[in-house]
C-alpha cells in the first residue's frame, strides 16, 4: 500500500482553535477594562455608602497645582478630602521633577498627621 502524498493542508482544524481564542480573548477583555463583575445590588434601608476605592493617587505638576482625584485642590483642602478614607488605603504620590519640593514635603506632611502609613512615591525607570 502506497502513502499518499497531500498537496494542501488542512486549515479547518486551525481555524477552529483560532475563533475559541478569539472568543476567549472577547471575553476576557470586557472583564478587564471595566476591572469589575457588573452586579445589580438589592437596596436596604439601613444601607450605609460603600467605598471601595483603595488606592487614591495625588498628582503634583510642575506649576505646583495638586490633583487629587481630578480635581485641582489647595494643601489645605487635601486634609480635608482625607477625613473620611480608610487610614489603611494606599496613596501613590506624582510629583513632577519641576515642581518645588516643599510642595511635595507639604503633601507628605499632611498625609502623615492623617495617620497614613501606606504612602508611595511614583517614579519611572
Amino acid at each position: 500500500m502506497k502513502l499518499e502524498k497531500y498537496n494542501s493542508i488542512n486549515v479547518i482544524p486551525f481555524i477552529d482553535v483560532l475563533l475559541v481564542l478569539l472568543a476567549i480573548v472577547l471575553l476576557t477583555t470586557t472583564f478587564i477594562t471595566k476591572g469589575e463583575i457588573p452586579v445589580s445590588l438589592a437596596k436596604a434601608e439601613t444601607a450605609k455608602s460603600f467605598n471601595d476605592k483603595k488606592e487614591f493617587t495625588i498628582n503634583i505638576k510642575h506649576d505646583n497645582t495638586i490633583i487629587y482625584d481630578g480635581i485641582a485642590v489647595n494643601v489645605d483642602d487635601l486634609s480635608e478630602k482625607f477625613k473620611d478614607t480608610n487610614k489603611d488605603s494606599h496613596i501613590f504620590i506624582k510629583s513632577d521633577k519641576k515642581a518645588d519640593f516643599e510642595i511635595f514635603v507639604k503633601v507628605l506632611d499632611v498625609l502623615k498627621s492623617n495617620q497614613f502609613n501606606n504612602i508611595s512615591i511614583v517614579t519611572k525607570k
